[in-house]
């Protein structure tokens, strides 16, 4: 980007000095007007707002049946799991997630479509599961669930659950701009030994076949998710990290801000899409 100015042939030095002035002056708003564009352009979207699709889209009849079934979804003993919990009484402070918001249905609508988030306390961006584990040990005064621990993967879906049918809707302004330009920039730059961007697979390529399966978009409005190549719930965190893995990159350790910068970008990119949960992926 340093560059784009030089781009543009700058007058020679043996011009009159007014018409010199002048010059540079006129070269000097353009470079202005090129970096105001670039800067607009970091938050144009590569997929319109009416291309945007659910990783549902490009799943096989299968899965789509196994998802929408109330008996056999394998996401659903979790769900039972997660009401359990917030209902249960833990910690110094003898208290349930209950106890303090109550009834999931009318209090915690709507929050998983706002996350990642900035936490006010620790000015950190907090993901969903970040928020539970932070409630958990400084509300109710208990131990700590690791991450993608089935307790605390319980939760967090149960609690996303509250949200299932409302829109994504992250907020990308304020402290959480930064957080959004470095996720942005993660997702559109090359890594690994493969040498690929995630934008070269979720962008350009959603659809086309990749050994078995369509590739898809990317979209995280699904997770935590059923995963059948791993048998269990899964955060979307651990999806990033395989794909990481996948194009032989050197993988953030758990619960790195990385992780969250590209999360917070990955729900800004979904904004039309709806929570979509307990759902199912291959």
């Amino acid at each position: 980007m340093p560059r784009l100015c030089s781009l543009f042939s700058l007058p020679s030095t043996t011009q009159p000095r007014r018409v010199l002035s002048k010059s540079f002056f006129t070269a000097g708003l353009l470079c202005l007007s090129l970096f105001s564009h670039v800067s607009v352009m970091a938050q144009q979207r590569l997929l319109p707002l009416d291309k945007v699709q659910s990783g549902l889209a490009f799943t096989g009849p299968e899965i789509l049946e196994l998802q929408a079934d109330d008996f056999a979804n394998p996401a659903l003993p979790y769900l039972d799991k997660g009401a359990k919990l917030w209902s249960q009484a833990a910690g110094k402070a003898d208290k349930s997630c209950e106890s303090c918001h109550g009834d999931i249905n009318s209090s915690m609508k709507g929050v998983a479509t706002r996350y990642p988030a900035i936490d006010k306390a620790s000015k950190k961006l907090f993901n969903l599961e970040d928020r539970i584990r932070s409630c958990r040990t400084k509300q109710q005064k208990a131990s700590d669930w690791p991450l993608e621990s089935d307790e605390l993967l319980a939760v967090s879906l149960y609690v996303t659950s509250a949200s299932n049918g409302m829109p994504v809707q992250a907020n990308i302004d304020g402290a959480a701009k930064p957080h959004f330009e470095n996720g942005q920039k993660i997702f559109m730059t090359r890594q690994g030994q493969m040498n690929m961007a995630c934008t070269q697979c979720h962008d350009q390529r959603y659809g086309i076949k990749l050994y078995t399966d369509r590739l898809s978009q990317g979209q995280p409005n699904a997770y935590p998710a059923y995963r059948i190549e791993w048998q269990s719930l899964a955060s979307l965190e651990r999806r990033l990290r395989f794909c990481y893995n996948g194009v032989r990159a050197e993988v953030p350790a758990w619960g790195h801000g990385v992780m969250r910068d590209i999360s917070l970008y990955l729900m800004w990119r979904a904004q039309g899409l709806n929570i979509e949960v307990p759902s199912v992926r291959k």
